[in-house]
């Protein structure tokens, strides 16, 4: 079995204990935590005690078929045993998957952050579309999205959107979707008909669990701002806006999407905690010398991910070296055979990628 999936099970069975006892299950702020933290680890430590039940049955159906002395009972113990060994070997897989997918198999959300780059307006319309296209695969998958801070231009594109995404696999799936993200067509500011290249960033963070990041009030300094709308202008006459910095990192969050000061707050300190739980993986990943970084998996903001070339209606993967000539189509949300390439490779790396390089 896989350590990492046992330790998983005995955390489950240790909330599970937690669950049934008067002191949590009477205190509110004790137990929606637990709760929520047992749901997550649910999936995989289901199956990990399915899998020795299984081990269990392999085990009495081998030693049936072995001292069976009449002939039809020892034929049926067999037919048994071989349904049995089906059953092992297909949950095995499934439990590599798990093994090699690590946290974000039980991860259910995350802040998506997009932000024009390189090229001016038709960056940010680029910028637009990029979310519009999220947004479409979110309403495809019946997951739940909401805005949490957006910056518009008078053209109707994003200087900056950031909003969250909650749902079954959410993470998993859209965890390498964080990098550079260019465009090739003719902008529609454009009035030669001229194919411009512009770009856009994307970052997917993990969403913070209240027990995963604690931040104390003396760590933060928090300003107040009149919102502004497209152009810069003042969209309310109250200091509504807030920004947060996380003074031992740095770190600055800003959110003016509500009219009201407290909501902008709570939403800022989402973001907040998003991004220095994803601070922490990154420099935890880097000081563990034996965890291999695949290819896929470095989420370098600065490096180019996918191109999306109009004229050709073809979209590039360039990490996994993948065209698909299908632009309209991923545009209207349909994501999957990216995506499902996307998990295979880096499970593939993380499995075999260490023998690739011997």
């Amino acid at each position: 079995m896989f350590p990492s999936l046992e330790a998983k099970l005995e955390r489950y069975e240790e909330l599970e204990r937690q669950l049934h006892d008067p002191a949590v299950s009477s205190d509110p702020n004790k137990f929606i935590p637990i709760q929520r933290e047992h749901g997550s680890l649910a999936k995989v430590a289901l199956a990990v005690r399915r899998y020795r039940e299984l081990e269990a049955d392999v085990a009495a159906a081998r030693m049936m078929v072995e001292e069976e002395s009449d002939a039809e009972a020892r034929d049926y113990a067999k037919e048994e045993l071989q349904t049995l060994l089906r059953d092992k070997e297909q949950l095995e897989t499934d439990l590599e998957d798990m093994a090699t997918a690590g946290d974000s198999i039980t991860r259910g959300g995350l802040i998506m952050e997009i932000r024009a780059g390189a090229g001016g307006d038709e960056a940010a319309l680029f910028a637009r579309d990029l979310f519009e296209m999220y947004k479409r695969l979110i309403e495809e998958r019946r997951w739940k999205f909401e805005v949490l801070d957006a910056n518009p231009t008078e053209l109707g594109g994003f200087k900056e959107i950031v909003f969250s995404i909650k749902g079954e696999g959410a993470y998993h799936q859209l965890q390498f979707e964080s990098g550079g993200h260019r465009v090739q067509r003719v902008p529609e500011t454009e009035a030669q008909g001229r194919i411009h290249t512009s770009a856009a960033t994307v970052a997917v963070l993990p969403e913070a669990d209240e027990v995963e990041i604690d931040v104390k009030p003396d760590e933060l300094r928090i300003d107040t701002f009149h919102a502004s709308g497209p152009g810069g202008q003042k969209v309310n006459k109250t200091e509504s806006a807030i920004r947060i910095t996380h003074l031992p990192t740095g770190t600055v969050v800003q959110c003016q999407d509500e009219k009201s000061q407290h909501k902008n707050k709570s939403k800022a300190m989402r973001v907040l905690k998003s991004r220095l739980l994803d601070l922490r993986q990154r420099q935890a990943a880097e000081e563990r010398a034996t965890q291999r970084r695949t290819l896929i998996g470095s989420g370098d903001r600065s490096e180019r991910i996918r191109t999306y070339n109009f004229p050709q209606n073809r979209v590039t993967d360039h990490r996994i070296k993948l065209s698909l000539q299908k632009l309209d189509q991923v545009l209207q949300g349909h994501l999957d055979e990216l995506i499902d390439n996307l998990l295979e490779f880096d499970r593939r790396e993380r499995l075999y990628g260490d023998d690739k390089k011997n």
